[in-house]
């Protein structure tokens, strides 16, 4: 039998500051609101747009990284999968549902500008966390923070 996929991939902007916890085992967990927007023309040709928003759930060193770097309006990708949870709300019995994207990678987007923390893109480079020519950075639950690239080692890169 084949496996089921469960893949969400998202660009948008951070609704929210990520709120960082510590869950009793000492397990970092962030939180945080992702703005989707679509834009389209209604039945009378008149350009609409519609904002769509995600909660994002980080874990780990990927959590701790997001509550440091991202910041409200920051524009991110990205990538991880639906999960629902449900629970009994304590004042009405009733059954809550929340559906959640369970974050593994995320990509900072836009320029020095959009990055709400105020560090330019080399003091970011210094701390190991990549640096891409497009002033965007790569960040992955399942990767640990790399080297900085010399200048001259970029000249060698195949692409």
């Amino acid at each position: 039998m084949a496996k089921g996929l469960n893949k969400v991939m998202l660009i948008g902007h951070l609704g929210n500051d990520p709120e960082l916890r510590t869950t009793t085992s000492g397990q970092s967990v962030a939180n945080f609101t992702l703005a989707t927007n679509e834009s389209f023309k209604d039945s009378s040709g008149n350009l609409q747009e519609r904002t769509e928003w995600h909660r994002i759930i980080t874990w780990g060193k990927l959590a701790e990284i997001c509550n440091q770097y991202l910041k409200k309006g920051r524009q991110v990708y990205v990538e991880g999968r639906l999960q629902t949870r449900s629970w009994d709300d304590a004042k009405s019995g009733e059954k809550k549902y929340a559906t959640e994207i369970v974050c593994s990678d995320m990509q900072m987007l836009g320029g020095q500008r959009e990055q709400g923390s105020g560090q330019s893109s080399n003091e970011n480079n210094s701390q190991g966390y990549g640096h891409q020519e497009n002033s965007s950075t790569t960040l992955s639950q399942t990767t640990s923070p790399s080297v900085p690239m010399l200048e001259n080692e970029k000249d060698d890169l195949p692409f």
